[in-house]
């Protein structure tokens, strides 16, 4: 039985398993619990009507890190560009915003890479091949995808700057968030995918995020190995 399938199936009966013990029960459909943790976080900062933009955002609920936002009334753009993917989104999510494309560090066009398991899929030639080259995993076709800059989607899609971000783009993060203009979007918090694979199979943490992060005058709030999540420093001093 595939891995992804495997974990779908433990994480319906866990949730299930939720469900049943209690009706105050908390429930994720993060990876690692990070809704959980993100929805905590914003209750701190005291943010009434959360507006998210998920980028990466792979399955309307499935680790998804802002499905649970949505299923308690907030909304906010999505943003996939697997085609087979992206057209669960506005069944699922009518109230989100949808975007069938690719964030990158300038808009127009590139290869994404289809992987076998689906949340592998990339912008980066790099890390399909990478993948690939571990045997278990396979290129199965590349598409040409319309690429924006996150910079452009929040100036087109957002009337006030986001409170949440979200981004898990195999491969492209940092350079991403280089790129993210930060002097003038401030959102209060971020999840940010943090964990890699070398060329010899090992695990690696991206510090280079977590520093840049912390340049950028945001404070690590949580991390569950997987992902970080950061909130700026203002917005968590200046809390009621």
């Amino acid at each position: 039985m595939p891995l992804d399938v495997m974990k779908h199936r433990l994480l319906s009966k866990l949730r299930q398993f939720r469900r049943n013990q209690s009706d105050n029960a908390g429930i994720s459909y993060s990876q690692c619990g990070e809704d959980l943790i993100l929805q905590y976080l914003v209750r701190l900062l005291k943010i009434d009507q959360v507006r998210y933009l998920d980028i990466g955002a792979h399955h309307p609920t499935y680790l998804s890190n802002t499905y649970l936002f949505y299923e308690n009334g907030a909304n906010g753009v999505c943003v996939e560009p697997d085609p087979s993917l992206f057209s669960e989104f506005p069944k699922k999510r009518p109230r989100d915003v949808h975007l069938n494309c690719g964030v990158g560090i300038q808009s127009g066009k590139a290869d994404f890479y289809v992987m076998s398991t689906s949340t592998l899929n990339t912008f980066s030639k790099d890390e399909a091949e990478r993948y690939q080259s571990y045997g278990h995993q396979r290129i199965l076709k590349v598409i040409p995808m319309a690429v924006h800059t996150v910079n452009e989607i929040i100036e087109q899609h957002f009337e006030k700057c986001p409170n949440l971000v979200s981004l898990d783009v195999e491969g492209l993060d940092y350079a991403i968030m280089q790129h993210f203009d930060f002097s003038k979007y401030r959102p209060e918090v971020f999840c940010l995918e943090t964990l890699s694979y070398t060329e010899d199979k090992s695990e690696r943490k991206l510090t280079e995020i977590i520093e840049l992060m912390h340049e950028k005058g945001y404070l690590t709030y949580a991390d569950t190995y997987i992902n970080t999540i950061f909130v700026d420093a203002n917005a968590w001093k200046n809390r009621a």
